[in-house]
């Protein structure tokens, strides 16, 4: 038994696809379309047109002459406030056909995309509509003590940084794209959208909904592709600012890209977060730490991947973490009963398999999962690894899947450094009923969102970012807004 498909998504993805450029829909350049999977079977889901460097040239023209020349930029922000909230309530109101086109495309059960990713894409435009009037300056009162007695009017603008290349991930196709678009419009931007080439489609099915919006053509253009549109566009010499959420490795490779013209960069990238359970946890812990590491099959760049649980309950939790994992129903994203869908690929498969079998090879223990399900598709074992230290790969690197490394720890400054022992820091939990020992931990951790008797908490207001080598600047909240504006001082002479 699968959901029926919603008669849209069903015309939708029968349709060939092209790019959004310049509000029109267009063949690549190159005439190039490629196919995207269905996650659940392999087989092929829809085509789409393969955009590549020229793509992104007449991509960047078209989001340059809209911020050059208007309209957006002319816009009062009000107007720019309206339409941002209209995209809001679109995509609310397609709820059911957005959450089963990311079920579909990315392999997520449609129950969960219909409770949090969408309705947390339409919160992200909401929340960004009020900023878009609350983006202001200061005046300032200056000395300048080589010029005694002078009068000084001196007052700072904060104005878009202008054309922003935007490069999302397939772990949340629809989610990504909220988040790096509604701050970018807010702030008076344009926008180039390169999407994951696992999961194209509700980034297209997202631009068809701003275009009724009333996002004027230009400002909002979706290319997707493989790696050659991404790099063109992060080295674009008229694109202003890039963005990325992705591994830390491709992070490293924007950087290098963006040098040329030394273009804004913003980066929320890998993390091997640790989750740990003191001793006085209450039985919550146990369902939270599982949560922490299976949310969205383990493919979450802050999931819980690391848990370290205080000695006297290491193994109550980690067995109670087990058996949660052995009891989730794997399953295509369709079907009302999943809990977990596949992994979004077969190269992410072989990944996360290839972890499996190199962190057996160095002697873990499986105490869940360890291995495939199922003859067809993408679909992993939720997997609990014990007898685990921190030489390992399975516990050094981030495997991003459901795959979780546990090991135990008996004090406060232990394990503040173990958690800290990462190259990353993007997210850690904390489970405790003294709040104080919880507040203290946290001062130690190293990352940039701290979860306390709870984990995977996400909201629009809250900036989500990480230290070290989990990436540059923010997410979300009013921090996000740094991303896309520049800092104008004005000084006057009276």
């Amino acid at each position: 038994m699968t959901v029926t498909l919603d008669k849209n998504v069903e015309a939708f993805v029968s349709t060939p696809h092209q790019l959004f450029i310049n509000g029109q829909w267009t063949d690549a350049a190159s005439g190039k379309t490629f196919e995207t999977p269905d996650p659940a079977t392999g087989e092929t889901l829809a085509r789409v047109a393969e955009g590549d460097a020229e793509d992104i040239n007449r991509a960047v023209r078209a989001a340059r002459s809209a911020f050059d020349d208007g309209p957006w930029s002319k816009m009062t922000p009000s107007e720019r406030g309206r339409i941002i909230w209209r995209i809001g309530d679109l995509i609310a109101e397609h709820n059911d056909e957005l959450a089963q086109l990311e079920s579909l495309d990315n392999g997520k059960p449609f129950a969960v995309a219909k409770v949090a990713d969408v309705p947390l894409s339409a919160d992200m435009f909401w929340y960004m509509a009020g900023w878009a009037t609350k983006i202001e300056g200061n005046t300032l009162s200056i000395s300048v003590p080589y010029m005694p007695g002078a009068n000084w009017h001196s007052y700072t603008l904060r104005e878009p940084v202008g054309v922003v290349g935007q490069i999302i991930p397939w772990n949340f196709p629809l989610l990504m794209a909220a988040w790096k678009m509604a701050p970018a419009l807010a702030a008076g931007c344009t926008v180039v959208l390169k999407p994951a080439e696992q999961t194209p489609l509700s980034a297209l099915r997202l631009a068809e909904l701003m275009a009724e919006a009333g996002v004027p053509d230009g400002v909002v253009n979706v290319v997707p592709g493989f790696a050659e549109p991404g790099a063109a566009l992060a080295a674009h010499p008229h694109v202003d600012k890039v963005a990325f959420t992705g591994s830390t490795e491709v992070g490293k490779l924007i950087v290098h890209a963006a040098a040329g013209n030394l273009k804004k960069v913003s980066l929320e990238l890998g993390g091997k977060s640790p989750n740990i359970v003191f001793a006085d946890a209450d039985d919550s812990a146990v369902a939270g730490a599982a949560n922490a590491i299976f949310f969205n099959h383990g493919q979450c760049c802050v999931a819980g991947s690391r848990l370290f649980v205080e000695q006297d309950r290491f193994d109550e939790v980690v067995h109670g973490v087990a058996d949660i994992a052995k009891s989730i129903k794997v399953g295509p994203g369709l079907d009302p009963g999943t809990e977990m869908g596949p992994l979004v690929s077969q190269e992410q498969y072989e990944r996360v398999t290839g972890y499996l079998e190199h962190g057996k090879s160095e002697g873990a223990t499986a105490l869940a999962g360890g291995g495939t399900h199922g003859d067809r598709g993408y679909f992993v074992q939720p997997t609990v690894l014990t007898n685990t230290h921190g030489n390992m790969k399975v516990v050094r690197e981030e495997i991003f899947g459901p795959v979780v490394v546990a090991q135990p720890f008996s004090d406060l400054d232990e394990i503040a450094a173990q958690a800290n022992d990462t190259p990353y820091g993007l997210g850690a939990g904390i489970w405790t009923k003294d709040i104080s020992k919880a507040h203290a931990l946290a001062k130690k951790l190293r990352a940039g969102s701290i979860y306390v008797n709870c984990y995977n908490v996400f909201d629009a207001a809250l900036p989500f970012g990480g230290y070290k080598e989990s990436g540059w600047g923010r997410e979300m909240g009013h921090e996000v807004l740094h991303n896309y504006t520049e800092v104008k001082a004005v000084t006057t002479l009276l």
